[in-house]
């Protein structure tokens, strides 16, 4: 038997700062040099951050890319290291993975199976490549490949284990969406009994724009046993030994190419270690971490210092606010209480209540005189018609020019606080409170948003929105008496059937037939359908669903088929 040291390297890489991601690889690689690992392998594109989409079109990006992971080679040094980058040859380029051996390029795999659905495009930008090459590292056949490569039966992860490789190295750039670490576990497993093998899952982990990568790195054994696990939404370099036969004579063949690394480990006298398996998250949780991380590198990885919010005394300001503060620190939040004529003194007391519970600062800029005056300038456009909507609405967009404005000033970035059963039905004002730079809970239903808001009161630090908040009927305050359940239905009537029509596209009939009110379904999709153009508008947010606005579900905004 050989006994196998691997390392995982879960990091998060920023798209185009190649020195910065190339000065993080090298970090790790020292580290994981330090406990005598044998192999150690980061994520999918690790180079060049992912997905570096258009990116990819710039001859100078492809060329600056090359150079980068030069300097990863000369680093690595007494080791063998498996690093993401892009392959250019000729016009063509390949999604590959450098096998870096004691500082010299050792071999390049490039990723076979290529997705192109929800938020994969790299059939955009990449061609296949072809080839199961299996290497022999400290005297046990090691088999790579890249995300994909791995998630359906077949080779290349067939072919490899059929070449006599003992351990599969999958590394990967695997967006979050709630449930997705069990999933993935469960098919790995199934791959590690149906080959026999160990896999070894490099996930990347942090915010890129409107995705966020929850880590998670593993090693399951030939019996689908997980044995290993690093945190959720963390950095980390997990270390496992794999107790592996020695490797054997195995054919060539038109597939499969075998390439010597090394009969022995670098370093035979390694340091002891055990096994770590990280609790899962799970449920919310899961959730509230993935948008603290989301939100975290969003406003870091962009340049932002400080974030404003505009507190309404409600539930969706108040979770907002309570992720940012999470996720960069009170004293880069600033929250700003804009009453109106219709703003009652209960919301006013709640979202002062909220900022002082954070520790946040809280500027308060009432709205009535902008309010008065443009009443008084459209009177005349406005003469012989009853009020209604457009007159709401003009409060909404004063807010939010009121909070674009502070932004503009003080380079702050503006959250809207939308949440997806608003943005979903257009239960949102253009230019108004959908103005802003990041929308945190873009792709979070509305009852999701109550039950994040009481798990987060769960925590130690004690509750933070208050009860009376989670218990007040959910009103924009517009009017007198205004609640949301005048214009929508009930959300827990609602959210169901927007997550079977936008989710899962089931039709009408399907969704009747899930015990729903033909009249309140009907109802519901006119909404979502005629609501695409203010989607189209609205500004990026955590993907935590399956299938969030934006990046997974694009719909032509100028379309007349009603086949639902």
């Amino acid at each position: 038997m050989r006994k196998l040291r691997v390392g995982l390297a879960q990091i998060n890489t920023t798209v185009g700062d190649l020195e910065g991601n190339v000065a993080k690889v090298l970090q790790y690689v020292e580290r994981a040099r330090e406990l005598g690992v044998d192999i150690v392998s980061f994520s999918e594109l690790t180079v060049t951050g992912y997905p570096p989409e258009d990116l990819l079109l710039r001859p100078s990006f492809l060329n600056d890319n090359r150079e980068a992971l030069e300097a990863v080679v000369k680093g690595c040094g007494g080791i063998t290291a498996v690093v993401g980058f892009v392959e250019v040859d000729g016009d063509d380029i390949y999604n590959a993975a450098a096998v870096i051996h004691d500082g010299r390029l050792a071999d390049v795999y490039r990723k076979q199976r290529l997705p192109n659905y929800g938020v994969f495009d790299e059939l955009r930008y990449f061609r296949p490549g072809e080839g199961c090459p299996a290497y022999t590292v400290a005297g046990v056949r090691v088999g790579l490949n890249v995300c994909e490569d791995i998630w359906y039966p077949g080779d290349p992860t067939q072919a490899q284990a059929k070449a006599g490789a003992q351990v599969i190295v999958n590394i990967n750039g695997s967006p979050y969406h709630a449930g997705k670490g069990e999933f993935r576990r469960q098919m790995l497993a199934t791959r590690a009994v149906d080959y026999g093998v160990f896999v070894c899952y490099t996930n990347q982990v942090g915010g890129q724009d409107e995705l966020v990568f929850d880590g998670g790195s593993m090693v399951l054994s030939p019996e689908g046993e997980l044995v290993a696990q690093a945190a959720m939404f963390e950095e980390e370099l997990l270390v496992c030994d794999l107790e592996c036969e020695e490797a054997k004579q195995a054919a060539q063949g038109a597939q499969v190419r075998q390439v010597a690394l090394s009969d022995g480990p670098f370093v035979a006298d390694k340091p002891a270690l055990e096994s770590r398996l990280a609790p899962p998250l799970e449920g919310e949780a899961e959730v509230y971490a993935a948008l603290v991380s989301g939100t975290r590198d969003y406003v870091r990885k962009t340049g932002f210092g400080k974030v404003v919010v505009a507190l309404s005394g409600g539930i969706d300001s108040s979770l907002v606010a309570t992720v940012a503060v999470d996720a960069i620190g009170q004293e880069n939040v600033v929250g700003v209480s804009m009453p109106s004529r219709y703003s009652s003194e209960g919301s006013i007391k709640d979202a002062q209540e909220l900022a002082e519970r954070l520790g946040i600062e809280l500027m308060v800029i009432p709205i009535e005189p902008a309010h008065a005056a443009y009443l008084e300038m459209l009177e005349r456009a406005f003469a012989g018609t009853e009020p209604g909507v457009a007159e709401e609405n003009i409060q909404s967009r004063i807010r939010g020019n009121i909070v674009m404005a502070l932004s503009n000033k003080f380079g702050w970035l503006t959250l809207t606080t939308g949440n997806k059963s608003e943005f979903a039905t257009g239960y949102a004002t253009l230019y108004g409170d959908m103005a802003g730079g990041f929308a945190v809970i873009k792709d979070v239903p509305k009852t999701l948003v109550y039950r994040l808001a009481r798990h987060r009161n769960t925590w130690r630090d004690g509750p933070v929105i208050s009860e009376r908040v989670m218990e007040k009927p959910p009103s924009a305050e517009l009017k007198p008496g205004q609640m949301d359940q005048d214009t929508l239905p009930a959300y827990e009537e609602l959210d169901p059937v927007l997550e079977a029509y936008v989710e899962e596209d089931k039709s009408i009939e399907e969704i009747v037939a899930m015990g729903y009110d033909r009249d309140l379904v009907v109802r519901v999709i006119q909404m979502v359908n005629r609501n695409e153009y203010k989607r189209r508008q609205a500004p990026p947010g955590v993907k935590i669903t399956p299938r969030a606005f934006g990046r997974d579900r694009r719909l032509p905004i100028a379309n007349r088929y009603r086949g639902f």
